[in-house]
């Protein structure tokens, strides 16, 4: 059956903008993966240019054999701060988030509130009082600097919380009458069903850490601990005409990020968008 003509128009025009609005976002992510391709004349020439003429790998060549900017290095350094500092999220925020959802006990309330109320502390405030537990322990330029000190925000408990109340009860009220205790239910049922949660927790502080600039800049001193914004920032400073390097040095930045992206985006709906399971 044909839809009717003005719902066909209001969604022609509805896919019309979505189309606009996805070029509005695309585009400057297309320019910068054209422009790594550019000779080094081309790139910084006052004249924009979307196709390279001749396209070109030099940059690259250039960006990853070059001895002042250790990308490869900076990409390590990055990839591990950053699943270490995701895996450590879970750790700490599943089953805090499980406890405030599930158990009931005194205070919990007021615990959940103040959780929440750590979401309003602008991170910039929390700079000089984690520099300096992070030089009591030693840790200053080494990447436990950058993996450890953010890994107990509100965000993950109060996120993996809500998606926990969202669970039927009876599923856990089924597994007590068969004589599971808390923890059986918790690691059996619990977090299965909290998978997609999971998976988009793990993949926004994976993205948080590896974005991360002005932290890093002031725990990772000598060049090849830095991590990659870090070093992608230190390294347009000293090369601030040399467009065709900065953006191959973006696109390196880039890549884990898009393929991470691609992998896990259907959990990463779900858990965004489900509030319960359909029976």
């Amino acid at each position: 059956m044909t839809a009717p003509a003005p719902r066909r128009v209001r969604r022609a025009l509805l896919h019309l903008v979505l189309a606009v609005v996805a070029a509005l976002y695309i585009s400057p992510l297309v320019y910068m993966v054209l422009t790594s391709f550019k000779t080094r004349g081309a790139a910084g020439s006052t004249e924009p240019q979307w196709i390279p003429s001749p396209a070109t790998l030099d940059a690259y060549r250039e960006i990853l054999n070059s001895p002042d900017s250790p990308i490869l290095t900076w990409f390590a350094n990055s990839l591990i701060a950053a699943v270490g500092h995701a895996a450590l999220v879970l750790l700490t925020a599943t089953p805090a988030a499980y406890a405030l959802a599930r158990l009931r006990f005194r205070g919990r309330s007021t615990i959940f509130a103040v959780i929440v109320a750590t979401l309003f502390v602008p991170p910039v405030v929390l700079l000089i009082p984690n520099f300096l537990i992070v030089n009591e322990l030693s840790w200053v330029d080494s990447l436990p600097a950058v993996i450890v000190p953010a890994a107990a925000g509100g965000f993950g408990v109060f996120f993996l919380r809500q998606f926990f109340i969202t669970l039927p009860a009876e599923l856990e009220e089924a597994a007590e009458l068969d004589g599971a205790d808390r923890w059986r239910i918790f690691t059996s049922i619990a977090l299965p069903l909290a998978k997609p949660a999971l998976v988009t927790l793990f993949l926004l502080s994976f993205l948080t850490n590896w974005n991360d600039f002005l932290w890093p800049i002031y725990v990772l001193l000598s060049p090849d601990s830095l991590t990659l914004p870090a070093g992608l920032g230190n390294f347009q400073s000293a090369n601030t005409i040399r467009y065709d390097l900065l953006m191959a040095g973006a696109v390196i930045a880039s890549l884990p990020v898009i393929l991470l992206y691609l992998v896990a985006q259907r959990w990463v709906i779900e858990g965004i968008s489900r509030s319960g399971l359909k029976g």
